[in-house]
């Protein structure tokens, strides 16, 4: 069990964690000489200012056990969500090891280099991956499968030890619930590898999301991924800035691929989620609105073509009932000269089921309200945020989204897909 490490970014060292396992959360503090660097990597919980005031150390030992870990949200976002810490627990077991004994800062370890985002974690515990092999993605879906099923008897034959062996290289460090691996790939030739080895001359970085494996909380049906293309292809048309994304089929899957925006020619760019920069717990999700994450913006200095970015991401939630905007679907990114900015839209999708705690309504409110939200909402929300001409941003969402039958056949959705979604879609008259 490892009690202290190291925390460092661009062959800097930030700090060190400690974990105090008597009291169940974990210590952070600054190294002096990350100070001279200028670069703020929490400005809100965790400010440098506050350190070189003589904040020596910095815990929080009141945020939720379950979001946060124990951990500040710093260091809880370079941590693996659900899919992620399922692979993990897989691979303790294998080793006859208990999840009790593998504390968050063992986690963080684990991650070493391969976390999203710059931050870097020593000692790592599992290794450095030196070389990149190909994958397949058919085996990544068939051990996805298996450790989401959680199955008693779950173990990796000989004949099957790659297959685990790379799901646990390449999916153990991605966030979020749903199953999904970080992968290089080769746009001219198709071939996939781990994506967790930099320079690979040919082969860009990106995230797949695994088609037809089924996620019990949310529920994911088979086409999953085709719907989300399509909610890609309208929101580019909306105006909204989202990285490159494209399917790939696999037998009768269809997976949806992003390019990853933490990877800018071969350089590690710093990432934090709403949720980990300010406190915002996405586990509340009846706490949080829109407005404070524009307040929180204001508080990092964010230019106002971001505030408009943004605003026009919350238009187009609203009305394509894309419910699941919870405060870690928004994120911010940090480069190596420290300036922020708001980073590319991520996990839009349609996100509604009235039967289901986390989407019957939105995650975040807009102008106090989760559901039922009108076209007077919208323009209060501009009004609040000193937004010039929302109007615009309002009727171009409404005139993309009017067409989502054509996006969703050229997406290859199904029918009845089609038919669901189309009678949830809210279309504004300005």
């Amino acid at each position: 069990m490892i009690a202290v490490a190291d925390v460092k970014i661009w062959n800097h060292k930030v700090g060190v964690v400690l974990w105090d396992q008597q009291r169940n959360y974990g210590v952070f503090e600054y190294d002096k000489q990350f100070f001279k660097l200028g670069l703020d990597l929490s400005p809100i919980m965790m400010s440098v200012a506050d350190a070189q005031r003589g904040k020596k150390v910095f815990s929080f030992p009141l945020l939720n056990l379950d979001t946060f870990k124990g951990l500040p949200g710093l260091l809880s976002d370079s941590l693996p969500d659900k899919f992620g810490n399922q692979i993990i627990d897989a691979w303790l077991a294998q080793q006859g090891k208990s999840s009790n004994d593998f504390n968050p800062v063992d986690r963080l370890c684990y991650i070493g280099k391969r976390g999203m985002g710059a931050l870097e974690f020593e000692p790592a515990s599992n290794g450095t991956v030196e070389k990149s092999n190909p994958i397949e993605i058919q085996e990544l879906v068939k051990f996805a499968k298996e450790v989401l099923g959680t199955r008693s008897d779950f173990h990796s034959d000989m004949d099957s030890e790659k297959g685990f062996s790379d799901i646990l290289q390449v999916g153990s460090s991605a966030g979020g619930a749903r199953a999904k691996a970080i992968i290089a790939y080769n746009k001219i030739t198709g071939d996939v590898r781990s994506g967790q080895v930099d320079g690979l001359e040919g082969f860009d970085y990106w995230l797949i999301k695994f088609d037809g494996v089924t996620n019990h909380q949310l529920g994911d049906p088979k086409g999953y991924g085709n719907i989300e293309y399509a909610y890609y292809l309208m929101a580019i048309d909306a105006g909204i800035t989202m990285s490159e994304s494209k399917l790939m089929s696999e037998n009768s899957r269809s997976h949806f691929m992003t390019k990853r925006f933490d990877r800018q020619n071969n350089q590690k760019i710093h990432m934090q989620t709403l949720c980990g920069i300010a406190h915002f717990d996405y586990n509340m999700p009846r706490a949080y609105s829109y407005e404070q994450a524009f307040q929180v913006m204001r508080q990092m200095k964010l230019p106002y073509s971001d505030m408009e970015e943004l605003y026009r991401r919350m238009v187009f939630n609203v009305m394509s009932r894309n419910q699941d905007d919870h405060t870690k679907n928004i994120s911010f990114l940090m480069f190596p000269n420290g300036e922020w900015q708001l980073s590319p839209a991520y996990d839009v999708t349609y996100a509604y089921n009235p039967d289901n705690f986390w989407l019957k309504a939105h995650q975040m409110s807009v102008n106090g309200k989760r559901e039922n939200i009108m076209l007077e909402d919208l323009l209060a929300v501009a009004k609040n945020i000193n937004l010039k001409k929302p109007k615009p941003i309002i009727e171009l969402c409404t005139e993309v989204l009017s067409n989502w039958g054509d996006y969703a056949i050229k997406s290859g959705i199904e029918n009845t897909q089609i038919e669901q979604i189309d009678k949830q879609i809210i279309l504004y008259t300005m």
